[in-house]
């Protein structure tokens, strides 16, 4: 009988925390970053642990393996594995555990493997290691699991070194590491946040499969409530080092009882949510500092229903739910709150006018020639493909999102508008200009002040040796704007109160701000030299979900008042349908579908539009989706397919007759309101498309 099965059999649980404490110790004091943390996982039982980013959800993880580092340490409290408390064990015993009865999934695949060993090497090495099995053994189990992570080919797979892998490849190889020597308990460390949402469906709907195959229980880490929704039987909801709410999924995402869950649900694009008649509500305040924690319930500075002398006067414990096995929450009001009562902050807003338009892209392609010989000597060279035919407008007050996985060309096409690539052919028009071959160097400082971005990555694009005023004044410099340092000094400040951001923080140092006051200094950046179109490349994927949505509703109010084109770059469909006016899908350097939001998230959709809505997860119980995963990886943009770029994913190819769709380009179809769909598929079979969502009833 297996372990496994043994603890299915007598029902105890697989992990037990209980009152767990876990402190960093530097030179200067003792930083809790951990309290009083509890959580049972049972056998077969898949627990989602969320919050936000410092909320101690990883160091959780790490107490778990009990891989602390020099500084960190147990201070109170017991982990228990298998009714053994492991914060009791030798090293030796920990050993033995981690890996082969423990694993942990990271979320950079490449971090847990070897560049310079092959796969195979990689994967055999477990089972020799933990359980003494000889070379052909390991070998052979090595093989059945990436067949069962669903990988093509195994026998080229084991022979492959990681880099040739694609991300997505990468992890089901961690993954598969992660189950070779099938351990009862699996936790996953945000497995997917670096991944393509369709990639990101295919690792969630593997990890649900094989944790029924062998019986595993997990520890998923995660921001993603629509993941926790998708993959969890129970979630724990973390806020500053502490568990706030604890119960099974339909308890918390039903019948939330504390404030903290009911904020982050609040700041999250639910369906329904608008950026004009329902907007989201981004948390009031900041996170606190682990030193810096106030008195009493850690919510509290920002909660709706604090009320002093109550919620400040003492540690605040655990309570159970009335009524709901298993349900506790960590406030002291939660029996005394309408949990039904529409958000107080939602204030509703005009409609921006559309205007005329003021970019128009016709036909433009951009393509790379690169070398086939060592470094660049010797061979015929190859082309990468990376934008082809790419032809749209965009309108002054207009958001028009562009989205399709890494490797479709969006990024490129943001070059190449903003001059740091030029177009190999077409015409980009900026308003009734020519732009397409002129590099940003050579562009009139009007032409580049008018046309700015906000990077991905809030960390990487200040400077940081610069207070956060001079970096703003540094763009009034290079834009011309102001005649004086005192006119240039009061339009930064202007800039700053327009981002929303206290003029004090002109003399702060970007080390001294958090994640989302980084992004509003690049916006109040962006926006110095009154630029009247903003390319956002994925401007809220590296923020916590209450961040984002005071980021988002930032560049909407901005918007407003400036009229300001956005054109939003994102892998993130829940976003993009709640702040867009249109959308265009791109795919391997194509555009395949282009229309207002409405148009694109509802049928008729192309192919691949169908893929990525199903692909999305989504926090709502209430929403039923049509699972339609995709197979493979996009082709490579220097030896594209033949026909439509798509054929070799799409599951309605064998609708159209004959191989139109392996040998010709499908045209660009026009469809009522302005809908356009590049795809063979007839009139009749776009219109007998089924919506991916649906809402269910109480009843059903």
């Amino acid at each position: 009988m297996t372990d496994q099965a043994t603890d299915a059999g007598s029902q105890t649980p697989i992990l037990e925390i209980d009152k767990l404490s876990i402190s960093f110790f530097t030179r200067l004091r003792e930083i809790p970053a951990v309290m009083d943390f509890s959580c049972t996982i049972m056998p077969g039982e898949a627990v989602g642990l969320v919050g936000e980013s410092g909320c101690g959800k990883s160091t959780v993880a790490l107490g778990v393996m009990q891989d602390l580092g020099v500084n960190g340490r147990i201070v109170g409290g017991s982990i228990k594995f298998r009714g053994r408390d492991m914060t009791q064990m030798t090293q030796e015993e920990l050993r033995q555990i981690r890996g082969s009865q423990i694993a942990m999934i990271y979320q950079e695949p490449m971090a847990s493997l070897n560049p310079a060993m092959r796969i195979g090497d990689q994967l055999a090495e477990v089972p020799m290691l933990h359980e003494n099995m000889d070379k052909a053994a390991a070998m052979a189990l090595a093989r059945q699991l990436v067949a069962d992570v669903r990988l093509p080919d195994p026998d080229r797979i084991l022979r492959s070194y990681p880099h040739q892998l694609s991300g997505g490849q990468q992890q089901r190889i961690v993954i598969a590491m992660a189950l070779m020597s099938k351990p009862a308990l699996l936790i996953l460390d945000e497995p997917t946040t670096a991944l393509d949402v369709t990639v990101e469906a295919g690792i969630v709907e593997l990890v649900k499969d094989l944790g029924r195959k062998y019986g595993t229980s997990m520890l998923f880490i995660s921001h993603n409530l629509g993941l926790i929704l998708e993959t969890c039987d129970r979630i724990c909801v973390m806020y500053s080092g502490e568990a706030v709410e604890t119960g099974s999924v339909e308890q918390v995402f039903d019948h939330m009882r504390h404030p903290y869950t009911q904020a982050l649900f609040r700041s999250i694009p639910l369906p329904g949510a608008n950026k004009n008649s329902r907007p989201l509500v981004a948390i009031p305040g900041n996170f606190p500092l682990p030193h810096e924690r106030p008195t009493g319930c850690n919510f509290g500075p920002r909660c709706d229903y604090f009320v002093g002398g109550l919620c400040d006067r003492g540690d605040i414990p655990m309570i159970a739910v009335p009524g709901e096995a298993r349900h506790d929450s960590r406030c002291l009001r939660f029996d005394q709150i309408d949990w039904t009562a529409p958000p107080k902050a939602a204030v509703t807003t005009e409609k921006t006018p559309i205007g005329e338009v003021v970019l128009r892209m016709e036909d433009v392609r951009k393509y790379y020639h690169t070398s086939a010989g060592l470094f660049g000597a010797g061979g015929a060279g190859q082309v990468v493909k990376a934008n082809e035919s790419l032809s749209f407008d965009a309108r002054e007050g207009e958001t028009l999102a562009i989205v399709g996985e890494s490797g479709c060309g969006k990024s490129t096409f943001a070059k190449v508008l903003m001059g740091l690539e030029t177009a190999t052919s077409g015409q980009i028009l900026l308003y009734d200009q020519s732009i397409e071959d002129t590099p940003v160097e050579k562009r009139k400082t009007d032409t580049v002040s008018s046309v700015q971005m906000v990077f991905q990555n809030p960390f990487d694009t200040l400077n940081p040796s610069m207070t956060v005023g001079r970096q703003i004044i540094r763009a009034l410099e290079i834009f011309g704007e102001g005649k004086t340092d005192a006119e240039r000094r009061e339009r930064m400040l202007q800039l700053l109160d327009l981002v929303k951001l206290p003029r004090a923080f002109a003399e702060r140092m970007p080390r001294q701000l958090s994640g989302g006051q980084k992004q509003r200094v690049g916006i109040a950046r962006a926006f110095a030299g009154g630029a009247r179109i903003v390319v956002a490349d994925e401007p809220v994927s590296a923020l916590d979900v209450s961040v984002q949505a005071a980021v988002t509703q930032l560049l909407m109010d901005i918007q407003r008042e400036n009229g300001t084109t956005l054109l939003f770059i994102s892998h993130d469909l829940g976003i993009v349908r709640y702040l867009s006016d249109r959308v265009m899908v791109m795919y391997l350097g194509h555009v395949v579908e282009l229309g207002d939001t409405d148009q694109v998230f509802n049928p008729p959709y192309h192919p691949y539009t169908e893929a990525l809505l199903s692909a999305v997860p989504i926090a709502d119980t209430h929403i039923q989706k049509r699972k339609i995963v995709l197979e493979g990886d996009i082709p490579s943009a220097v030896n594209p397919p033949p026909g439509c770029p798509f054929q070799t994913r799409c599951r309605w190819k064998s609708q159209v007759p004959g191989n139109l769709c392996e040998t010709e380009m499908p045209p660009l179809k026009d469809l009522p309101g302005g809908h356009r769909i590049k795809c063979h598929l007839s009139a009749s079979q776009l219109d007998s498309m089924q919506p991916v969502f649906s809402t269910v009833t109480a009843a059903e």
